[in-house]
């Protein structure tokens, strides 16, 4: 099994939408069965701007981590329809064991 895990920010868009929702919205239209997403409280990207869950932070500022645990053939999928859209998107890929105690 592969996790997939996006990081976009809160303010980005795509097709009149939150990009973290869209990317959940896909991967349900793709037969993807569960996917996650998680809003940073504290963090920085490559500009290295410290951006905090604050009162005064600016609204979408902070970065949000969408996830999908899949099988090779379903993240080739997605993948492979996210580059369609043309999408510049970080993720990260790695093999994960799943089990159920």
């Amino acid at each position: 099994m592969n996790l997939l895990a996006f990081y976009v920010s809160e303010k980005q868009h795509h097709a009149g939408m939150p990009l973290y929702e869209w990317l959940l919205e896909r991967a349900k239209s793709q037969g993807i069965s569960g996917g996650s997403v998680f809003r940073a409280i504290a963090g920085y990207g490559r500009h290295g701007k410290m951006h905090e869950e604050t009162f005064f932070e600016l609204a979408g500022e902070l970065a949000v981590k969408v996830e999908f645990v899949v099988d090779e053939d379903n993240a080739e999928k997605l993948l492979d329809s996210l580059h369609a859209e043309d999408l510049k998107i970080m993720y990260t890929r790695q093999q994960v064991e799943v089990a159920q105690i």
